[in-house]
């Protein structure tokens, strides 16, 4: 595992030696902020000192632009023929993956944690409880390493970046609907309630929510971690193939 920090380093800073980082973090928070003081995010209206009206769109943001993020991992390599060069150093495929996946994933905490004037502001405002704060912030950064571990195994599957970004979006989309109310309506309109259950607990919306009212359950953390773990495990046997 010697090679994970220096691919790291190289993924990580690569980010910023172009304009689209940039770009995408101003608009990151551009929109996440926009949606918190919209009418529909309610955030003066909810008269509370809290950014759970802030957090409860991340889960539609992550599904649009994680997979920006996450669609140059590898399809970007292999377009340019550089993934071949890459495996011909001393490097395995797992340190690689983990790697890129690493870089990728500390690039979205910082724009995560970017959103601290949000903070500040409900600490100006009022008497915020930091527990729950902070266990949003946490869960948010769990969410979106789960999202990129997705995104990251569909650009290890195509050469072409928009091909990428279209199967991420997909992929992340149906996560993301099995755990909408209506969806899971008509689930238990059709299937025993287990089996609704069981789908919707596939879903990020379902643990991410618990994250918002303060409350760290070991089986959210776990989902989490296992879908990251799971998708790198699939990105590894996709480029070994």
């Amino acid at each position: 595992m010697k090679q994970i920090g220096p691919l790291f380093k190289r993924e990580f800073f690569g980010y910023f030696r172009a304009p689209v980082a940039y770009v995408f973090l101003v608009a990151f928070l551009v929109i996440s902020v926009s949606l918190a003081f919209s009418r529909y995010g309610g955030f003066f209206r909810a008269g509370v000192a809290g950014l759970e009206s802030y957090f409860v769109f991340f889960p539609w943001l992550f599904m649009f632009l994680v997979p920006a993020v996450g669609m140059r991992l590898w399809s970007e390599e292999k377009r340019s023929g550089t993934v071949e060069l890459l495996f011909t150093l001393p490097v395995t495929t797992l340190e690689a993956v983990l790697g890129k996946f690493l870089a990728g994933w500390a690039f979205l905490t910082l724009a995560i944690l970017l959103s601290f004037p949000m903070a500040a502001t409900i600490a100006y405002l009022g008497s915020p409880d930091w527990g729950v704060v902070f266990t949003t912030y946490l869960g948010a950064i769990l969410m979106g390493g789960a999202y990129l571990g997705v995104c990251s195994l569909t650009s290890a599957m195509t050469k072409n970046q928009v091909i990428s970004f279209v199967l991420s979006l997909g992929a992340c989309a149906l996560i993301l609907f099995t755990g909408f109310s209506s969806f899971t309506a008509l689930l238990e309109a059709n299937f025993p309630l287990f089996v609704a259950d069981a789908v919707a607990n596939f879903s990020f919306i379902t643990h991410f929510d618990a994250f918002t009212k303060g409350i760290i359950d070991p089986k959210d953390v776990v989902f989490f971690l296992s879908l990251m773990g799971f998708t790198l495990f699939l990105n590894v046997v996709v480029l070994e193939r």
